[in-house]
């Protein structure tokens, strides 16, 4: 069985964004967008780029009502410094000579909205660069979910952030549009990808488990029955039943609860098969309650490890996972059980021992932990 075990940041609830029309929509609609597709502004003969990051990256205090005031009229000739907020002449020359130029532009006009966020998304890396302060600015407001009290001027130019409709003065939050471009920066500084409630309904079982992980219990129900849509139940729950064992710690278990409670008979019967599966099953037996069949040490291990992998995956504190690992057993016998983990390979064994080694309070317990994590490496280099 595999796992993801690659997440960077602590699992993110869902974000709910408009259509890919919308968004395109709304980039038409940023001032800058406006200013590269007016004749009026076409750039002179000669002009040439330059280095954005400085222009980009300074910081307003104003909302983007200020930025409209600051737009002059039809026959007010704009300021050569900075053509809108935060953009300043040498950016935008340096835009319509690299991914803003004539054919992007005529994209941005009029063309699907796929390629008008590809576009977007060119100007938004040319623009910023690899300005992390503008990056940890967007990333701050996208994980608090909280208005701030300044941002570079430029988000707003943007379209990625306006004045906060709470009505505090001076206070920004990121509009659609930087919600769903914050989730692009996360992606491609980290690899994770946030999750997007309705996105999964196209995708195969194990990539919805996956992202259910973060989802509350309502929006879990939500995007299963949007999943679940079109699909035979039947074999949708086999293909749920499937992908468990490829799945990680955490979304193995809530592909048991889904199958056992959200998909009625149908999911009880695969889960009623896997139980004669290796180490899947006694996984799938210990998250039903069931114990018909005596699971070897190896399959102990393999419970173990899953059941507390699932808790540090969701994000609990290592105090209660410690806790939930005793299951109400003496130090003796948690240290026989730990001595049992040598013998797995649960891909999550090696992190799971060091929690043990560096948080258990009990020196005997910790210390069976050390040996169990010497022996898993011995016999790993035996095996190849």
């Amino acid at each position: 069985m595999g796992t993801y075990d690659d997440d960077t940041l602590p699992l993110q609830p869902p974000i709910r964004l408009p259509s890919r029309a919308d968004l395109a929509a709304a980039v038409r609609a940023t001032p800058l967008a406006a200013l590269l597709l007016d004749p009026r502004h076409a750039p002179a003969a000669g002009e040439t780029g330059a280095e954005p990051e400085a222009e980009a990256g300074r910081t307003q205090a104003g909302s983007t009502a200020v930025a409209d005031q600051a737009r002059p009229e039809p026959d007010e000739p704009r300021s050569q410094e900075e053509p809108v907020p935060g953009i300043g002449a040498g950016a935008l020359a340096g835009l319509r000579s690299g991914p803003a130029g004539p054919e992007a532009a005529e994209v941005l006009r009029d063309g699907p909205a796929e390629e008008v966020l590809r576009v977007w998304t060119d100007v938004r890396r040319h623009l910023f660069g690899r300005d992390q302060l503008v990056f940890l600015q967007v990333v701050r407001m996208f994980l608090g979910r909280e208005p701030v009290g300044q941002v570079p001027a430029a988000l707003s130019s943007l379209g990625l952030a306006r004045e906060a409709d709470d009505g505090s003065a001076g206070s920004y939050a990121l509009t659609p549009l930087g919600r769903w471009t914050a989730r692009e920066m996360i992606a491609e500084a980290t690899g994770q990808d946030i999750p997007v409630m309705g996105s999964f309904a196209g995708r195969d079982a194990a990539a919805l488990l996956h992202g259910l992980r973060s989802y509350r219990e309502a929006e879990r129900i939500e995007e299963l029955t949007g999943w679940l849509a079109g699909r035979d139940r039947v074999k949708a729950a086999e293909e749920m039943g499937a992908a468990l064992a490829e799945v990680s710690p955490l979304a193995r278990a809530i592909g048991v609860e889904l199958l056992a409670l959200d998909l009625g008979d149908d999911g009880r019967r695969v889960l009623d098969r896997l139980l004669g599966v290796r180490k899947l099953g006694a996984v799938v037996a210990a998250r039903m309650g069931r114990d018909e069949q005596r699971p070897s040490p190896e399959e102990i291990a393999w419970v173990f490890v899953d059941m507390a992998a699932a808790l540090l995956e969701f994000g609990g504190e290592t105090d209660e996972v410690i806790q939930s690992m005793t299951m109400g057993m003496e130090p003796e016998q948690q240290a026989s059980t730990i001595a049992l983990l040598a013998l797995g390979d649960h891909p999550w064994t090696e992190r799971v021992l060091h929690v043990i080694i560096d948080r258990h309070p009990d020196e005997q317990v910790a210390g069976a932990a050390r040996k169990a994590l010497r022996r898993l490496r011995s016999l790993a280099s035996l095996r190849g």
